[in-house]
């Protein structure tokens, strides 16, 4: 059936505001990877402790793990256009601000806070705008490439923001900073203006809105099933990124091992993303959803054998490739199981709880990884996932009532 067929990347790039968002999200992305590999640098140069560089790079996170559903929860009370411009020029405000030289550690680590409660309210806006501009099969490609390009942004930052910060991190940081302006300007110039999702007769106040999010999420069992599945699999899968370093060490190389484990990801994804996606059907996509979700950590396991480089450069690389496959699929069921109104709050949800099981799964590894051997704790921690993943998905996702009954439906005491 022509409907079932795969749409192609001219038929996405017909739709301006697309084009508009697209442009504005991958400079928003580059800006962020190149503000930590400036900051980090600036920070270690100015205290020369790794303790205070490293926690200028994680500070980045915090915002997600503190506040990320409230924020996307507000976000949702304005006009989606209109949060990711303000979003915008807030950072690229404070951004500037922390490119002035000398400026005191901890004024520093405060400006990066208040700019990175910035980032989850973009997103949730971003993601509850996109199903609007795009419709039918566009849209679980545009995630594809969304993720791809995420990705590739991760890479040209820090790339860029290292050479540039190794002559000036307060060049780089004001680079950062014009990123931002641009991505306003692009919004302000292509996308056009949408109601709140929210309306105002429907707000209940800020906290039970934000507790709305999560009843949507997991009071469904179609988005529950999709959040288990969805955090599960980003929990096994970022582990190798995380210990590559220590990893490359068990391998007995250096700096270019490391680097080669951690592009292994990124490439995997592009490859899923990119090329695979585009060729398979939406009904295919749906259909392998659970094995991938199965396969993603299972073509971990053979790191209990302490495989060779380039043993570990494919399992990896294929590890993104089913990962890269599964979530643009698992989003859009997600995205079609939700009413207009509920989007951004789940997203938000969806998001905060993305960032807190990677960041749980490479703390949980890393300090496994300081009495046993990193390959057993990849692989032992894979192990572990593939069960979980079989758990998962053993009840089909579209024999669940929410994929029948269409979005949740709050009762009247959770309103």
């Amino acid at each position: 059936m022509a409907a079932d067929r795969p749409v192609g990347y001219r038929v996405l790039w017909a739709v301006t505001e697309y084009r508009a968002v697209f442009v504005a999200s991958a400079l928003s992305w580059t800006g962020d990877y190149l503000c930590k590999a400036a900051v980090t640098l600036l920070v270690y140069e100015r205290t020369s402790s790794a303790l205070a560089s490293g926690a200028a790079f994680a500070i980045g996170y915090l915002p997600w793990l503190l506040a990320g559903p409230v924020l996307a929860t507000v976000a949702e009370r304005y006009p989606a256009r209109m949060v990711m411009i303000s979003c915008d020029l807030v950072r690229a405000v404070l951004i500037g601000l922390v490119a002035i030289p000398g400026l005191p550690i901890p004024v520093l680590f405060a400006l990066l806070l208040a700019g990175g409660l910035a980032s989850p309210p973009f997103e949730a806006a971003r993601s509850a705008q996109l199903p609007e501009i795009l419709t039918g099969d566009r849209y679980p490609l545009a995630l594809a490439l969304n993720n791809s390009v995420f990705h590739a942004a991760q890479v040209a930052g820090y790339a860029i923001g290292g050479v540039i910060a190794g002559y000036s991190p307060q060049v780089a940081l004001a680079l950062n900073a014009l990123t931002f302006v641009g991505s306003a300007l692009l919004l302000r110039l292509y996308v056009r203006k949408r109601p709140a999702a929210l309306a105002v007769a429907r707000r209940v106040g800020l906290w039970r809105e934000t507790g709305q999010g999560y009843v949507v999420v997991f009071g469904d069992p179609l988005l529950r099933a999709i959040a288990i599945i969805t955090f599960g699999v980003v929990t096994f899968v970022i582990v190798p990124e995380g210990l590559a370093a220590a990893w490359a060490s068990d391998l007995g190389g250096g700096g270019r091992t490391q680097g080669l484990i951690m592009a292994a990801n990124p490439l995997g994804v592009a490859i899923g993303g990119l090329v695979l996606n585009r060729l398979l059907s939406p009904r295919v996509r749906t259909l392998l959803m659970r094995p991938l979700a199965v396969l993603a950590p299972l073509v971990l396991v053979p790191a209990l054998l302490n495989p060779p480089l380039v043993v570990v450069v494919v399992v990896v690389t294929v590890s993104g490739i089913a990962m890269a496959l599964l979530l643009p699929a698992a989003q859009t069921l997600f995205k079609q199981a939700l009413a207009q109104e509920y989007r951004a709050r789940a997203f938000g949800v969806m998001n905060g709880g993305v960032q807190l099981a990677q960041g749980a799964a490479i703390l949980i590894t890393g300090a496994l990884s300081e009495r046993l051997p990193t390959p057993t704790v990849i692989g032992a921690w894979c192990a572990a996932g593939t069960v979980l993943m079989l758990l998962a998905t053993f009840r089909p996702l579209t024999d669940s009532p929410g994929a029948v009954a269409g979005p949740p439906v709050l009762t009247e005491e959770t309103r």
